[in-house]
């Protein structure tokens, strides 16, 4: 933990462009029907909440959505009506998360530094967390931010426990996930190419030999992908509007 308090703690130096790159192209097949990524919160779709951070954070120039062909009028549309000015594209997203996050790569301005990696179905990201991402990917080229596992891990084989990992060494990745731009190109092309199903970009970095620094993440920073999940989302967002 001493690596994570001494990074939260550096003094901030003003960070390179950064481009944000929203992901929101799955089918959320375990929402029960329910299309999350424009459901109502709070009367607002879900989306404006996710999409709010990036719109408000200096550091972040542009925004990319990639999401399925059906929707991106919608959002589209969805963006022009609140104002989202950084929102310069939204595009069709791939079969897996890679392709979908190389489309939306494709799209960025190619002399941003930085690329920002964010899941569309995070409505609550707290802009110091973003801040924060990107800060240590300037420095160290691969950022994200994270939090300590509570409950003890088991690894088990067939059901059967094979081994339990020191707790106080895992964390629950977040998004989003910060890298330099040419980095993260090299990293998800290569894993593209092999045909490989990644469930986070910081695993393709980590596969080039690449280390990805952890920041500071936060509990209110949310995937929304069961039902049960849109409960929790709007005790956050009551939480918050009370505040």
């Amino acid at each position: 933990m001493a690596f994570l308090r001494t990074l939260f703690h550096r003094e901030r130096e003003p960070a390179p462009l950064c481009s944000a790159v929203i992901v929101a192209a799955g089918r959320a097949s375990r929402m029960e029907g329910i299309d999350k990524i424009l459901t109502p919160m709070g009367g607002q779709p879900l989306l404006l909440y996710t999409l709010a951070p990036f719109q408000a954070c200096e550091q972040v120039g542009e925004i990319v959505i990639v999401t399925r062909e059906d929707l991106m009028v919608p959002i589209g549309t969805l963006c022009s009506q609140h104002g989202l000015t950084k929102v310069r594209r939204v595009v069709k997203g791939g079969e897996s998360r890679t392709e979908s996050v190389l489309a939306g790569l494709g799209e960025t301005d190619p002399q941003a530094a930085l690329v920002a990696i964010h899941d569309g179905a995070r409505p609550f990201l707290p802009e110091a967390v973003l801040e924060e991402a990107i800060q240590a990917a300037a420095q160290h080229g691969a950022a994200a931010p994270a939090i300590p596992v509570k409950d003890t891990i088991k690894v088990a084989q067939a059901g059967v426990v094979q081994s339990t990992p020191d707790r106080g060494q895992l964390f629950a990745v977040q998004t989003p996930q910060v890298f330099d731009r040419a980095l993260l190109q090299e990293a998800l092309g290569q894993a593209a190419a092999e045909g490989l199903s990644l469930t986070d970009d910081c695993a393709a970095v980590e596969r080039l030999g690449r280390p990805v620094y952890l920041t500071r993440g936060s509990e209110d920073n949310l995937k929304i992908t069961t039902p049960r999940d849109l409960t929790w989302g709007q005790a956050i967002l009551a939480e918050r509007m009370g505040r």
